[in-house]
């Protein structure tokens, strides 16, 4: 199952011609992809898709979905999910054998 989460855009940056957005979902922060939304600014919520923010929102929206996900236990899957993933060693390429 897949769900968008609201939250903050706290900073925005471009890197290689890409709109990214440091993102505030509580406690917890991620760089997530703006291009979908260019119309969200710093200081705007967002949903956010498997790290694209897929459309604008208001804060109360924002309050009330992040409320929902919190009550349904899918905010602490996710904040475990990124818990998990910060910690786990960063996956290397294969290299190629000549």
């Amino acid at each position: 199952m897949s769900f968008e989460v609201p939250g903050k855009i706290l900073e925005e940056h471009t890197v290689r011609n890409n709109r990214l957005g440091l993102v505030a979902f509580g406690d917890m922060r991620r760089p997530i992809f703006l291009d979908l939304v260019p119309d969200a600014h710093v200081g705007d919520y967002v949903r956010v898709h498997v790290g694209f923010a897929t459309e604008r929102v208001s804060a109360e929206e924002a309050q009330h979905e992040y409320e929902a996900l919190q009550i349904s236990g899918h905010l602490q899957t996710m904040e475990a999910d990124m818990q998990a993933e910060e910690s786990s060693p960063p996956t290397t390429r294969r290299q190629k054998r000549p």
